[in-house]
């Protein structure tokens, strides 16, 4: 009779509370996007930053998510989304924004960033916020940069033909790029050659032989079944860490009070949180069945790896020279993986103490 009791009181406070929370409309509603699906990275900073955003604002605030291209298409589209206000929320890799913030492409120079707890530390502090603060001035106020996560861990060059030890064995191979001149002078840098390809024809183009490699991270070679198209070498060179840039309509932002906003930077900090740390899960499954599949996997020592970024070095004057503020983002860069770098190793001996 008690547990009846029990059982019949929860599910009525569970009707009314539920009752309450339907009839109560929210005061701000946000609308976010991401060309992804719900397997992605994406989709599990979202659902945090949604879950998150909506309790510490008791329901203040609504958070619609819209999976996929529902609202938009593509970077350029969805960034002029959310200068124009039709878009709240948008997340983009650093090819989807460098069409108007071309700096942004500093996240994919390679060899910057040792690790993921370097990586993390980097794009916790003060170099997002001077990110924001130039994206902020070239869009005219209109389009803000929340946080950078990350979306697919690192990248590491894969290929069709050969193990990639050093530098000298990338001469020759084909590899996959984007439309952008940044990874192609990489590519070219250490003596292969880049073939832009959209990546819905990158299977078929392994299969062809069109390309012989690309710049990928495992959860992304894997979901797109590349081994089965005979990509079955991968260089754990990590040569870029996969940052995804959160963006946000600054009339949105600024037109809630100082308390919501306040939540909102908050859900963003959860959402930047669950991306760093998701990656890390689904990759260990990944790199499991690409061995199980007869992959060869390789890790290069610290010298070949210190012979990647030596023959990669021109790249960052390319980039100075001609990416819009290239220089200065690159120091702003520097300086916090200089900074990273001595707070992480001194933590890393306290703790050894």
């Amino acid at each position: 009779m008690l547990k009846t009791t029990i059982k019949t009181l929860t599910v009525a406070a569970m009707l009314a509370t539920s009752i309450v929370s339907s009839a109560a409309a929210a005061d701000y509603t946000i609308r976010a996007t991401a060309n992804s699906n719900e397997n992605d990275e994406d989709y599990d900073g979202l659902v945090v930053f949604k879950n998150y955003v909506e309790s510490a604002s008791n329901g203040a605030i609504e958070v619609e998510l819209f999976i996929g291209t529902q609202l938009c298409s593509n970077g350029a589209e969805c960034l002029q989304g959310v200068a124009d206000g039709s878009i709240d929320v948008y997340i983009s890799t650093s090819g989807g924004a460098s069409g108007i913030f071309p700096y942004v492409q500093v996240l994919d120079l390679p060899y910057m960033m040792a690790d993921d707890r370097i990586a993390e530390h980097v794009l916790s502090g003060n170099f997002t916020r001077k990110m924001r603060q130039m994206a902020l001035e070239d869009s005219q106020g209109a389009i803000r940069l929340m946080t950078i996560g990350n979306t697919g861990g690192w990248r590491n060059f894969a290929n069709t033909k050969r193990r990639v030890e050093s530098p000298s064995d990338m001469a020759g191979l084909k590899i996959r790029t984007v439309v952008a001149d940044l990874p192609q002078e990489l590519v070219k840098a250490l003596g292969a050659s880049p073939t832009p390809i959209p990546w819905p024809e990158l299977f078929t183009s392994f299969q062809t032989g069109v390309v012989e490699g690309s710049k990928n991270g495992i959860t992304d070679i894997m979901g797109m079944k590349f081994p089965d198209a005979g990509l079955q070498y991968v260089t754990l060179d990590g040569h870029a860490y996969m940052g995804a840039l959160w963006w946000m309509s600054e009339a949105k932002f600024q037109a809630m009070p100082e308390g919501m906003r306040a939540v909102v930077v908050d859900g963003f900090y959860a959402l930047q949180q669950a991306t760093f740390a998701s990656p890390k899960r689904k990759s260990i499954q990944a790199y499991e069945d690409f061995v199980a599949g007869g992959g060869d996997l390789y890790v290069p020592t610290p010298a070949q790896k210190s012979e990647f970024r030596q023959a990669a070095a021109p790249v960052y004057d390319w980039f100075k020279a001609n990416v819009n503020r290239g220089d200065e983002i690159f120091a702003a860069l520097e300086s916090a993986v200089a900074d990273a770098e001595s707070q992480v190793n001194a933590a890393r001996n306290l703790d050894m103490e």
